[in-house]
Protein backbone atom coordinates (compact mmCIF):
# COMPACT_ATOMS: atom_id res chain seq x y z
CA UNK A 1 0.00 0.00 0.00
CA UNK A 2 1.04 3.20 -0.92
CA UNK A 3 1.48 5.70 2.33
CA UNK A 4 0.74 9.38 2.14
CA UNK A 5 2.98 11.41 2.60
CA UNK A 6 5.52 12.24 5.40
CA UNK A 7 3.79 8.32 6.69
CA UNK A 8 6.43 6.04 8.77
CA UNK A 9 8.77 3.61 6.69
CA UNK A 10 8.36 0.77 8.75
CA UNK A 11 11.41 -1.40 9.09
CA UNK A 12 10.62 -5.32 8.80
CA UNK A 13 10.39 -7.63 11.59
CA UNK A 14 13.75 -9.25 11.11
CA UNK A 15 15.26 -5.98 9.96
CA UNK A 16 18.47 -4.74 11.87
CA UNK A 17 18.45 -1.50 13.01
CA UNK A 18 21.13 0.79 15.15
CA UNK A 19 18.23 1.94 17.41
CA UNK A 20 16.91 -1.66 17.81
CA UNK A 21 16.52 -3.33 21.73
CA UNK A 22 19.38 -5.66 22.44
CA UNK A 23 18.30 -9.35 21.15
CA UNK A 24 17.85 -11.74 23.25
CA UNK A 25 18.49 -15.36 23.93
CA UNK A 26 15.23 -16.46 23.49
CA UNK A 27 12.31 -14.73 21.50
CA UNK A 28 10.31 -12.74 23.34
CA UNK A 29 6.85 -13.12 24.35
CA UNK A 30 7.07 -17.11 23.06
CA UNK A 31 4.39 -17.81 25.45
CA UNK A 32 2.09 -14.39 24.26
CA UNK A 33 2.84 -15.05 20.95
CA UNK A 34 1.94 -19.28 21.28
CA UNK A 35 -1.41 -18.73 22.81
CA UNK A 36 -2.58 -15.40 20.57
CA UNK A 37 -1.50 -17.03 16.87
CA UNK A 38 -3.88 -20.60 18.15
CA UNK A 39 -6.74 -20.85 19.90
CA UNK A 40 -7.34 -16.91 21.79
CA UNK A 41 -6.46 -14.97 18.40
CA UNK A 42 -9.04 -17.44 17.25
CA UNK A 43 -11.85 -17.27 19.87
CA UNK A 44 -11.02 -13.08 19.06
CA UNK A 45 -11.49 -13.02 15.84
CA UNK A 46 -14.76 -15.36 15.53
CA UNK A 47 -15.96 -13.15 18.96
CA UNK A 48 -15.03 -9.51 17.00
CA UNK A 49 -18.60 -8.57 16.69
CA UNK A 50 -19.51 -9.28 20.22
CA UNK A 51 -16.11 -7.61 21.76
CA UNK A 52 -16.55 -4.93 19.18
CA UNK A 53 -19.87 -4.08 21.03
CA UNK A 54 -18.33 -4.56 24.62
CA UNK A 55 -15.30 -2.42 24.16
CA UNK A 56 -17.20 0.29 22.11
CA UNK A 57 -16.65 3.19 24.60
CA UNK A 58 -13.21 2.70 24.56
CA UNK A 59 -12.55 3.85 21.26
CA UNK A 60 -13.64 7.50 21.72
CA UNK A 61 -10.76 8.08 24.11
CA UNK A 62 -7.43 6.95 22.02
CA UNK A 63 -9.40 8.49 18.93
CA UNK A 64 -9.98 11.79 20.41
CA UNK A 65 -6.53 11.61 21.88
CA UNK A 66 -4.64 11.61 18.71
CA UNK A 67 -6.95 13.80 16.64
CA UNK A 68 -6.79 16.21 19.26
CA UNK A 69 -2.75 16.24 19.58
CA UNK A 70 -2.74 16.81 15.88
CA UNK A 71 -0.89 13.31 15.28
CA UNK A 72 -0.43 12.45 11.74
CA UNK A 73 1.59 9.05 12.00
CA UNK A 74 0.03 6.93 15.16
CA UNK A 75 1.10 3.28 16.47
CA UNK A 76 -1.78 1.44 17.88
CA UNK A 77 -0.17 -1.72 20.16
CA UNK A 78 -1.71 -4.25 20.60
CA UNK A 79 -4.62 -3.81 17.87
CA UNK A 80 -6.40 -7.17 17.83
CA UNK A 81 -9.18 -7.20 15.11
CA UNK A 82 -8.83 -3.80 14.12
CA UNK A 83 -11.28 -1.92 15.68
CA UNK A 84 -9.32 0.92 17.19
CA UNK A 85 -6.88 1.35 14.51
CA UNK A 86 -9.97 1.92 12.32
CA UNK A 87 -11.22 4.46 15.10
CA UNK A 88 -8.24 6.32 14.82
CA UNK A 89 -7.59 6.44 11.50
CA UNK A 90 -10.93 8.02 10.87
CA UNK A 91 -10.52 10.68 13.55
CA UNK A 92 -7.43 11.63 12.36
CA UNK A 93 -8.47 12.05 8.77
CA UNK A 94 -7.30 11.31 5.56
CA UNK A 95 -3.58 13.26 5.74
CA UNK A 96 -2.71 10.35 8.26
CA UNK A 97 -2.22 7.23 8.96
CA UNK A 98 -2.68 4.83 11.84
CA UNK A 99 -0.55 1.53 12.04
CA UNK A 100 -2.19 -1.24 14.00
CA UNK A 101 0.35 -4.00 15.32
CA UNK A 102 -0.20 -6.98 17.10
CA UNK A 103 1.80 -10.69 17.60
CA UNK A 104 -1.75 -12.32 16.66
CA UNK A 105 -1.49 -13.25 12.76
CA UNK A 106 -5.19 -14.50 12.91
CA UNK A 107 -6.14 -10.91 14.35
CA UNK A 108 -4.14 -9.12 12.25
CA UNK A 109 -5.26 -10.54 8.88
CA UNK A 110 -8.72 -9.72 10.17
CA UNK A 111 -7.95 -6.25 11.09
CA UNK A 112 -6.72 -5.76 7.53
CA UNK A 113 -9.99 -7.38 6.03
CA UNK A 114 -11.75 -4.97 7.93
CA UNK A 115 -10.10 -2.42 6.53
CA UNK A 116 -10.41 -3.13 3.00
CA UNK A 117 -13.84 -3.37 3.12
CA UNK A 118 -14.47 -0.08 4.77
CA UNK A 119 -11.92 1.06 2.05
CA UNK A 120 -9.56 3.02 4.13
CA UNK A 121 -6.54 3.37 3.37
CA UNK A 122 -5.42 5.31 6.13
CA UNK A 123 -5.22 2.23 8.36
CA UNK A 124 -2.31 -0.16 8.17
CA UNK A 125 -1.64 -3.45 9.94
CA UNK A 126 1.30 -5.58 10.90
CA UNK A 127 1.64 -8.98 12.48
CA UNK A 128 4.38 -8.50 15.05
CA UNK A 129 5.89 -7.78 18.60
CA UNK A 130 5.94 -4.21 19.81
CA UNK A 131 8.59 -5.42 22.25
CA UNK A 132 10.95 -6.61 19.41
CA UNK A 133 9.73 -5.53 16.27
CA UNK A 134 12.37 -2.85 14.23
CA UNK A 135 10.76 -0.01 13.67
CA UNK A 136 11.88 3.07 11.93
CA UNK A 137 13.14 5.05 14.42
CA UNK A 138 11.28 8.61 15.27
CA UNK A 139 8.21 6.99 12.66
CA UNK A 140 5.28 8.48 14.94
CA UNK A 141 4.14 11.29 16.82
CA UNK A 142 1.30 9.18 18.88
CA UNK A 143 1.16 5.62 20.47
CA UNK A 144 -2.05 4.30 21.60
CA UNK A 145 -3.22 1.04 23.15
CA UNK A 146 -6.41 -0.40 24.31
CA UNK A 147 -6.12 -3.22 26.39
CA UNK A 148 -2.80 -4.64 24.62
CA UNK A 149 0.18 -3.25 26.55
CA UNK A 150 0.08 -5.42 29.47
CA UNK A 151 1.43 -8.64 27.58
CA UNK A 152 5.04 -8.13 27.32
CA UNK A 153 7.44 -10.44 29.30
CA UNK A 154 9.70 -7.41 29.68
CA UNK A 155 7.78 -4.19 29.72
CA UNK A 156 10.94 -2.38 30.19
CA UNK A 157 12.31 -3.41 27.47
CA UNK A 158 8.83 -2.99 25.26
CA UNK A 159 8.73 0.89 26.10
CA UNK A 160 12.18 1.60 25.26
CA UNK A 161 11.77 0.14 22.32
CA UNK A 162 8.53 2.46 21.59
CA UNK A 163 10.11 5.46 23.08
CA UNK A 164 12.73 4.59 20.13
CA UNK A 165 10.25 4.57 17.31
CA UNK A 166 8.63 7.72 18.35
CA UNK A 167 9.75 11.07 17.99
CA UNK A 168 10.76 13.63 21.00
CA UNK A 169 7.72 14.89 22.41
CA UNK A 170 5.27 11.97 21.11
CA UNK A 171 1.82 11.25 23.32
CA UNK A 172 1.39 7.86 24.76
CA UNK A 173 -2.10 7.00 25.60
CA UNK A 174 -2.77 3.54 27.33
CA UNK A 175 -6.22 1.94 28.60
CA UNK A 176 -5.38 -1.10 31.06
CA UNK A 177 -7.34 -2.82 33.96
CA UNK A 178 -6.99 -1.65 37.11
CA UNK A 179 -6.79 -4.80 39.69
CA UNK A 180 -9.34 -7.86 39.65
CA UNK A 181 -10.94 -7.22 42.97
CA UNK A 182 -12.06 -4.09 41.07
CA UNK A 183 -13.41 -5.72 38.29
CA UNK A 184 -15.49 -8.62 39.41
CA UNK A 185 -17.82 -9.35 36.21
CA UNK A 186 -14.11 -10.44 34.44
CA UNK A 187 -12.91 -12.25 37.17
CA UNK A 188 -16.16 -14.29 37.98
CA UNK A 189 -15.37 -16.94 35.65
CA UNK A 190 -12.20 -17.86 37.01
CA UNK A 191 -12.87 -17.69 40.82
CA UNK A 192 -15.94 -20.19 39.93
CA UNK A 193 -13.80 -22.30 37.71
CA UNK A 194 -10.87 -22.94 39.93
CA UNK A 195 -11.76 -24.95 42.48
CA UNK A 196 -12.94 -27.24 39.28
CA UNK A 197 -9.51 -26.61 36.95
CA UNK A 198 -6.10 -27.61 38.64
CA UNK A 199 -4.59 -26.42 35.61
CA UNK A 200 -6.23 -22.95 36.50
CA UNK A 201 -3.52 -21.47 38.68
CA UNK A 202 -3.54 -17.96 40.71
CA UNK A 203 -1.79 -15.85 37.84
CA UNK A 204 1.48 -13.76 38.82
CA UNK A 205 0.03 -9.89 39.26
CA UNK A 206 3.62 -9.21 37.07
CA UNK A 207 3.04 -11.44 34.25
CA UNK A 208 2.14 -10.98 31.21
CA UNK A 209 -1.36 -10.47 31.03
CA UNK A 210 -4.43 -8.99 31.48
CA UNK A 211 -4.06 -7.34 35.25
CA UNK A 212 -0.48 -6.38 34.67
CA UNK A 213 -1.03 -2.94 34.44
CA UNK A 214 -3.43 -2.72 37.54
CA UNK A 215 -0.24 -1.24 40.19
CA UNK A 216 0.31 2.27 38.94
CA UNK A 217 3.86 2.50 40.53
CA UNK A 218 4.61 -0.39 38.77
CA UNK A 219 3.57 1.54 35.25
CA UNK A 220 5.52 4.34 36.39
CA UNK A 221 8.51 2.51 36.94
CA UNK A 222 8.36 0.81 33.85
CA UNK A 223 7.69 4.62 31.92
CA UNK A 224 10.94 5.90 33.92
CA UNK A 225 13.71 5.36 31.22
CA UNK A 226 12.31 7.03 28.20
CA UNK A 227 8.48 8.97 28.82
CA UNK A 228 7.60 12.29 31.03
CA UNK A 229 4.47 14.21 32.05
CA UNK A 230 3.26 10.27 33.29
CA UNK A 231 -0.32 10.57 34.73
CA UNK A 232 -2.55 7.74 35.46
CA UNK A 233 -6.69 7.99 35.96
CA UNK A 234 -9.63 6.27 36.69
CA UNK A 235 -11.67 5.10 33.95
CA UNK A 236 -15.07 3.77 34.55
CA UNK A 237 -16.98 2.09 31.69
CA UNK A 238 -20.72 1.02 32.60
CA UNK A 239 -21.54 -2.07 30.49
CA UNK A 240 -24.14 -4.57 29.30
CA UNK A 241 -24.35 -7.78 27.41
CA UNK A 242 -27.77 -9.51 26.67
CA UNK A 243 -27.97 -13.13 28.11
CA UNK A 244 -27.16 -15.03 24.90
CA UNK A 245 -23.97 -12.85 24.58
CA UNK A 246 -22.93 -13.27 28.36
CA UNK A 247 -23.11 -17.43 27.38
CA UNK A 248 -20.74 -16.67 24.56
CA UNK A 249 -18.41 -14.55 26.44
CA UNK A 250 -18.16 -16.91 29.26
CA UNK A 251 -17.94 -20.03 27.51
CA UNK A 252 -15.05 -18.56 25.14
CA UNK A 253 -13.26 -15.67 26.56
CA UNK A 254 -10.18 -15.64 28.61
CA UNK A 255 -8.44 -18.58 30.65
CA UNK A 256 -11.51 -20.58 31.35
CA UNK A 257 -12.47 -20.50 27.61
CA UNK A 258 -9.09 -21.24 26.75
CA UNK A 259 -9.45 -24.24 29.02
CA UNK A 260 -12.79 -25.49 28.42
CA UNK A 261 -13.01 -27.58 24.58
CA UNK A 262 -10.04 -29.84 25.99
CA UNK A 263 -12.08 -30.60 29.09
CA UNK A 264 -14.41 -33.77 29.08
CA UNK A 265 -17.67 -33.84 28.46
CA UNK A 266 -18.83 -33.97 32.36
CA UNK A 267 -16.17 -31.57 33.68
CA UNK A 268 -16.96 -29.33 31.01
CA UNK A 269 -20.79 -29.43 32.24
CA UNK A 270 -20.08 -28.87 35.41
CA UNK A 271 -17.75 -25.94 34.52
CA UNK A 272 -20.47 -24.48 32.55
CA UNK A 273 -23.10 -24.74 35.56
CA UNK A 274 -20.63 -22.85 37.94
CA UNK A 275 -19.95 -20.08 35.57
CA UNK A 276 -23.56 -19.78 34.97
CA UNK A 277 -24.09 -19.35 38.72
CA UNK A 278 -21.34 -17.14 39.09
CA UNK A 279 -22.70 -15.02 36.43
CA UNK A 280 -26.49 -14.48 37.92
CA UNK A 281 -25.85 -11.50 40.59
CA UNK A 282 -25.04 -9.53 37.42
CA UNK A 283 -28.59 -10.52 35.77
CA UNK A 284 -31.13 -7.93 35.46
CA UNK A 285 -34.60 -8.78 33.15
CA UNK A 286 -31.94 -10.78 30.61
CA UNK A 287 -28.95 -8.69 30.40
CA UNK A 288 -26.01 -8.76 32.12
CA UNK A 289 -25.45 -5.12 34.05
CA UNK A 290 -21.45 -4.50 35.33
CA UNK A 291 -18.77 -2.12 34.79
CA UNK A 292 -15.19 -1.95 33.28
CA UNK A 293 -12.39 -0.50 35.88
CA UNK A 294 -9.94 0.81 33.60
CA UNK A 295 -6.95 3.38 34.32
CA UNK A 296 -6.05 5.87 31.64
CA UNK A 297 -2.22 6.14 30.99
CA UNK A 298 -0.88 9.36 29.28
CA UNK A 299 2.76 10.39 29.06
CA UNK A 300 5.11 12.14 26.61
CA UNK A 301 8.47 10.94 25.08
CA UNK A 302 11.14 12.39 26.51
Amino acid sequence: MTLPPDQPDLAAPDQASPNQAPSHQAPPNQIMSALWNTRAGETWVAQQALLDRLFLAFEAPLASAARDAGARNVLDIGCGAGATTLAVARAIGPDGQCTGLDISVPLVDAARRRAAAEGLRTAQFIAGDAQGHAFAPDSFDAVVSRFGVMFFDQPDLAFANLRRAVRDGAGLTCIVWRSPAENPFMTAGERAAAPLLSQLVPADPEAPGQFAFADPDRVRDILAGGWRDVEIQPLDIPCTLSESDLQTYIMNMGRVGVLLPDLDDRTRATVAEALTCAFAPFMSDGVAHFTLACWVITARAR
